[in-house]
């Protein structure tokens, strides 16, 4: 199972998120790096692949795209929601994964063709619209996505754990490639996950907390 590292990207450094409030967020300034600096952050925790959430554009009120293309020389992959609004709207290069979000995609998300859909889920429900997560997963394949990513916003950063009957349900929605992301706890919750069935999880405060490994991080894997 695949390990990455999420990284949220507001005013030009890395913020803590946690539990979606994006106000509230500010600069990672405890953890393992020395600096909040994008590229100064990721040399220091030097994880194989990341997932990185566009704050500002998703937002509307800027961009790191010159910043995320910077980034080729120092990760495999990266994986990358900047606030897509349609099919045109993503970043091309070798190591680039785009992350189409429900939060921002709009309703109709049949013209997109590969990519990620992040299924973006608030208090049980996908947002905007309100669905359940199993209704948009189980149609990612139809509308031709090459993968899924779902994303507990309420939990990222709480490591409130997993619930291994949810993921489990979940899972069985759709066969694509599906990594999971918010509320990490430990390597159990990792375990759980991948005994799920998951091919990958996104991960943040576990490993500046110490209570996942940073090796398991910069190899890319946990099992």
């Amino acid at each position: 199972m695949q390990l990455i590292c999420a990284l949220d990207l507001k005013g030009g450094r890395v913020v803590h998120g946690r539990g979606g409030r994006r106000s509230e967020y500010a600069p990672l300034t405890w953890g393992l790096s020395p600096t909040a600096e994008p590229r100064g952050y990721i040399e220091a925790v030097r994880p194989k692949s990341v997932y990185i959430a566009d704050l500002d554009r998703i937002a509307g009120v800027g961009s790191h795209d010159e910043t995320v293309m910077g980034l080729g020389d120092l990760v495999a992959r990266c994986y990358i929601d900047r606030g897509c609004r349609g099919p045109l709207d993503m970043l091309d290069a070798p190591f680039i994964e785009n992350v189409i979000g429900t939060e921002t995609a709009g309703s109709d998300l049949s013209g997109f063709s590969g990519g990620y859909l992040s299924v973006d889920v608030k208090d049980g429900r996908v947002i905007p619209g309100g669905q359940m997560p199993d209704q948009i997963l189980s149609r990612a394949e139809e509308w031709g996505f090459s993968g899924c990513i779902l994303l507990h916003i309420s939990e990222v950063g709480s490591e409130g754990g997993i619930n291994r009957t949810d993921a489990e349900h979940y899972r069985s929605h759709t066969e694509l490639p599906l990594l999971h992301g918010g509320g990490v706890r430990d390597p159990d919750d990792l375990q759980t996950l991948a005994d799920a069935g998951y091919d990958g999880a996104i991960i943040a405060t576990s490993i500046h907390t110490g209570k996942v490994p940073v090796e398991y991080i910069r190899r890319g894997s946990f099992c």
